[in-house]
């Protein structure tokens, strides 16, 4: 079975999905309950329902939840990096400087929905919404 089908698996409305497909539906910007729909409407403004299937999201707060997740994982992938080149690289330290602050940033842009997603798909699937 292709890894999309597995995201698109139709679900009825009294059945549950387990929290990996969740949370992996919410990565890929998804409704976690139908996986088609929408999760976002902008960059990172979640939907108030899913167009299909009407699963409501409009009350789930994310609030710093996909900015610890992004800032830990970005961290680990650009500090491991760096550790990694920069003693062995001839460059001039404002190429670093550049080079590394652009990769932070770019990094952080392209995970943090991914990571809003994951934390919107596991607040609902948990029914940890707040007041």
């Amino acid at each position: 079975m292709r890894l999309g089908a597995i995201f698109m698996t139709r679900i009825t409305p009294a059945e549950d999905i387990g929290p990996w497909l969740a949370a992996a539906r919410g990565a890929a910007g998804r409704c976690p309950h139908c996986g088609e729909g929408r999760l976002f409407r902008a960059y990172l403004k979640q939907v108030e329902a899913c167009a299909l299937c009407g699963e409501r999201y409009g009350h789930i707060r994310a609030d710093d939840g996909p900015a610890w997740l992004t800032i830990i994982v970005v961290g680990h992938i650009v500090v491991g990096l760096i550790l990694g080149i920069e003693p062995y690289t001839p460059w001039p330290s404002w190429v670093g400087i550049i080079g590394w602050s652009a990769l932070t940033i770019g990094l952080t842009l392209a995970l943090l929905p991914a990571a809003k997603g994951i934390f919107i798909s596991v607040i609902r699937r948990t029914g940890a919404v707040g007041s």
